[in-house]
């Protein structure tokens, strides 16, 4: 005999004319549904959504920039270049201190400090080597110093009157267009530090841009290179 039976399951009211066995059966199977469903909620909870910190870590092809707080930040892997943003803030206390001098780079927070005896009397922001040209950690000295140098390997193509024929190129790589001629790029107040790599004035656009130098806006590098005699002990960090 068929009985009307009012059925209660997961907030949903419904008459269903049934047999008592087949309500029984009925009963088991939404019990086994609201089982499943439980475990789906659980595990969709508990199901990774991404590591935050990765999608903001470096990648093989990032580009590496300075945060307004001044710590290290990374470009979307679209390849798009960050936003320039250069730096000019350094400061100088040391005309006048005694103290052996020292220098420490620190790649990470994109800085550079002069010591005076153990004492900081310079800081300065940096542009450092980019991707694919790090600049090199560890402890070094000044080797060299050049007020006036121009690189032998990165500059421009120029033609005869002088007018920027291919820019930004590197002369053991990049083809010379015929009718030009190499012209290196300047680098003011140079202290080289370990092979082709050295502090020196350049640009600044706010996150590591160079070919692995160090570069300094133009009034500290002067005074560091004032303050540093050769052999003047350079620690690099990151």
């Amino acid at each position: 005999m068929d009985h009307p039976l009012k059925l209660h399951n997961a907030s949903v009211s419904f008459i269903a004319p049934c047999r008592v066995g087949e309500f029984q059966s009925l009963r088991r199977d939404l019990r086994r549904i609201a089982c499943l469903c439980l475990l789906m909620a659980f595990f969709g909870a508990c199901a990774p959504q991404g590591d935050a910190r990765g999608r903001d870590r470096i990648s093989v092809y990032s580009t590496a920039y300075l945060t307004e707080n001044n710590t290290i930040a990374f470009a979307s892997r679209t390849g798009k270049k960050p936003e320039a943003k250069p730096r000019q803030d350094w400061v100088w206390t040391g005309d006048g201190i005694l103290g052996a001098p020292s220098i420490e780079i620190d790649l990470t927070t994109q800085t550079v400090g002069f010591f005076k005896g153990g004492v900081e009397v310079g800081k300065s922001p940096i542009s450092s080597g980019r991707e694919g040209y790090t600049t090199p950690t560890g402890s070094f000295s000044i080797l060299q110093k050049n007020k006036n140098h121009v690189s032998s390997l990165y500059g421009d193509y120029v033609d005869a009157e002088g007018n920027v024929v291919k820019a930004n190129v590197a002369s053991n790589r990049d083809a010379r267009p015929k009718g030009t001629t190499f012209r290196g790029a300047p680098m003011p107040y140079f202290m080289r530090i370990f092979g082709g790599v050295g502090m020196h004035a350049g640009y600044l656009p706010g996150y590591p841009a160079s070919h692995g130098c160090i570069r300094m806006p133009r009034g500290a590098a002067q005074r560091f290179f004032e303050n540093a005699p050769l052999g003047t002990p350079v620690r690099v960090v990151r």
